[in-house]
């Protein structure tokens, strides 16, 4: 099988797992350079007696692939088809990383790691059913087999700890492939009661199997258990026992009883009584972290009014996690040559006069500088002249390899102003703006008032951490060896929403300091 090429494309390497809905082999994409990829050959057979089969194979597979694009929370479905067995399969993105089922056995998952793997698994359930556009009808997509082995946690460069959900749509498609109407398909222990008489599932099928993982996820056990694992036993618990209460159970945490509540809401035999859309959950679950996290953070600044370069306050509600460094050790150099900026810099006079951000280098004794420029209301200039400075740097691999440049200048009764700006790595404009970032260690934010756009009004700095300094220069590297697989803006787009989710949580931390102070934060 390792000599195996498949679609005259994929070389299959070996095998590296197997199940109910198929088996699954590492492979190398041989036009794209011996990319690893995935691919997963399907349980079923397609055969030309059965061109509805196939027809509903390639409809299935084209929606998921859609869903991958949509959401960094589902793995990527690259490519499809049916080889000379009349086998279909998918070929998806090849991920490093622990099943949640194996994290669950060997870890103690704390209270703030279960709420940020919880939350990401909704996000992208809530992808899913919300539906994809297709063929212009929008599929709504249930996955029926949720359990902790379809959930993988890899560790991400920028997000880090991030979990993609397995197997979109293979069910229902494995389903179609049986003559019988009322056929079972999925996990016994996580199988919602309507599931197991063969109804026909929605979205609160999902959110039952949800519930049984997620008080797993919490104890470490299950929270029904039949008097024998056969179909029937399974049947009598989930249609008719009352699931453990979490008194029963040892924790070693105290748990928030509206997260109790929320477990044993999703484990309600009627779907009618459960929440009724993976929305409800995450604003549930949105409830939940801002009280932890205010709990947290009001710990903290109590114990550490100082920032230094160990100071570390995790950005609980995303996947981020920001790092706050102070850094005022900038070159004693920069006010002279800033003088000489202010008198020299014009206005590129391929821009227009409005509020808006982009990077420019600047040559500065002979060398080339990385600087931001910006341009605004006067007023709004003035307001932040002295002020706390703040950056952190997003990055996403896949599916186009793409950063964003998030600045901002804080001042405490003025508030924030957000600058931020993607940066394309595969683009030789992305990527030495990267590099000259990761060597230089600071940057300039060139300030022009849109009242006055043909003089430089201000000039501030802006340090990078040293970690962040080197994560830069990683991630260029990492860029020219990806590939793109989708249009750059699907990357952009899931940076902005991991964007919004952050914001909340830096302005929190701006508004903590005591002070409106001189030196600049970094992450």
């Amino acid at each position: 099988m390792s000599d195996r090429l498949l679609g005259k494309r994929y070389q299959l390497q070996e095998i590296i797992g197997t199940g109910a809905m198929g088996r699954v082999y590492r492979a190398k994409d041989i036009l794209l350079g011996g990319v690893p990829v995935a691919v997963k050959f399907l349980a079923l057979s397609v055969e030309n007696k059965k061109m509805r089969l196939k027809e509903r194979f390639e409809r299935e597979a084209k929606t998921c692939a859609l869903l991958g694009q949509k959401s960094i929370h589902i793995v990527r479905v690259m490519d499809y088809g049916v080889d000379e067995n009349s086998t279909p399969f998918y070929v998806m993105e090849y991920l490093h990383g622990r099943s949640l089922s194996n994290i669950i056995r060997d870890d103690q998952i704390s209270l703030s790691r279960f709420l940020n793997l919880v939350r990401q698994i909704c996000l992208g359930l809530q992808c899913a059913h919300d539906g994809i556009s297709v063929d212009g009808k929008v599929c709504p997509i249930i996955h029926r087999d949720i359990k902790p082995s379809n959930m993988l946690a890899i560790n991400d460069p920028s997000f880090g700890e991030l979990v993609k959900v397995l197997d979109f749509g293979i069910a229902k498609l494995l389903l179609s492939d049986t003559q019988q109407t009322n056929y079972y398909l999925g996990t016994l222990a996580y199988s919602s009661p309507e599931q197991m008489e063969g109804k026909e599932l929605d979205n609160r099928s999902d959110i039952y199997s949800l519930g049984v993982m997620m008080f797993e996820m919490l104890t470490g056990k299950m929270p029904l258990i039949p008097e024998n694992h056969s179909f029937g036993g399974w049947y009598k618990v989930h249609h008719y026992k009352a699931p453990r209460p979490f008194s029963e159970v040892e924790l070693k945490f105290q748990l928030p009883v509206e997260l109790e509540n929320l477990v044993m809401k999703c484990l309600a035999k009627q779907a009618s009584e459960r929440p009724q859309s993976i929305s409800e959950i995450l604003k549930s679950l949105a409830s939940i972290e801002e009280r932890y996290q205010n709990s947290q953070f009001r710990t903290n600044t109590d114990t550490n009014h100082n920032l230094d370069d160990k100071t570390d306050v995790a950005a609980f509600a995303p996947t981020v996690k920001a790092n706050f460094n102070q850094d005022n050790q900038l070159n004693t150099n920069t006010s002279v040559c800033n003088d000489e900026i202010l008198r020299q810099a014009v206005w590129p006079k391929d821009k227009p006069i409005a509020d808006i951000v982009f990077p420019q280098n600047i040559e500065v004794n002979g060398k080339s500088t990385p600087a931001l420029w910006v341009m605004l209301p006067q007023i709004e200039i003035h307001k932040r002249l002295v002020c706390t400075r703040y950056n952190q740097f997003l990055f996403i691999t896949a599916p186009h390899p793409m950063l964003l440049w998030i600045t901002v200048i804080y001042h405490r009764q003025f508030g924030a102003k957000w600058l931020p700006y993607y940066l394309d790595l595969k683009t030789n404009t992305g990527k030495d703006t990267v590099t000259l970032l990761g060597k230089t260690g600071y940057y300039r934010l060139v300030f022009f008032g849109r009242e006055n756009p043909s003089k430089c009004s201000h000039i501030l700095l802006s340090s990078i951490a040293p970690v962040q300094r080197q994560r830069l220069l990683d991630w260029v590297n990492i860029s020219h060896q990806k590939v793109s697989s989708a249009k750059p803006q699907f990357s952009k787009n899931l940076l902005q929403a991991e964007y919004h989710k952050i914001k909340p949580q830096i302005l929190a931390k701006l508004q903590g300091i005591n002070t409106d102070s001189p030196f600049d934060l970094s992450a």
